[in-house]
């Protein structure tokens, strides 16, 4: 009887890697100082609001030293995410998730805008004017 013939089995190697070289660099102790953005005064575009951060916010609608939980800078903090939000919706319109979130954010925003008006006319006739919303 023939013994039947064996398949020669080919192992494939892998292929060289090169190992890139790790490049450190070398910090400088020298820091340029940051450019503090100007808080404008008045009635803020909503691409002027987009622009500032949450601290600048704070700054800018608190009440007193260290106020974040004021109507004034809840709502101006809330201007922030819709505008933001509404941006990243332009670029991507099949994004329900993050369309969910923004009406829940706008809600909100109305809920504080009601309270507001409610507690103090002044108030809500100053905020509204310098976020620039309709009302």
């Amino acid at each position: 009887m023939a013994k039947p013939k064996k398949e020669k089995v080919v192992k494939k190697t892998k292929p060289e890697v090169k190992k890139a070289k790790k490049v450190v660099v070398k910090k400088s102790k020298e820091v340029a100082p940051k450019k503090e953005a100007s808080i404008p005064t008045g009635e803020l575009s909503m691409a002027q609001i987009a622009a500032l951060s949450k601290q600048q916010i704070i700054g800018k609608f608190a009440t007193k030293q260290g106020d974040t939980g004021s109507p004034e800078v809840q709502i101006a903090i809330s201007t922030q995410k819709i505008y933001n939000l509404t941006k990243h919706l332009e670029e991507n319109p099949k994004d329900n998730h993050s369309r969910r979130g923004l009406l829940k954010i706008i809600a909100k925003r109305r809920r504080i805008l009601f309270y507001l008006q409610d507690k103090d006319k002044k108030r809500y006739k100053e905020l509204i004017k310098s976020l620039g919303l309709k009302k």
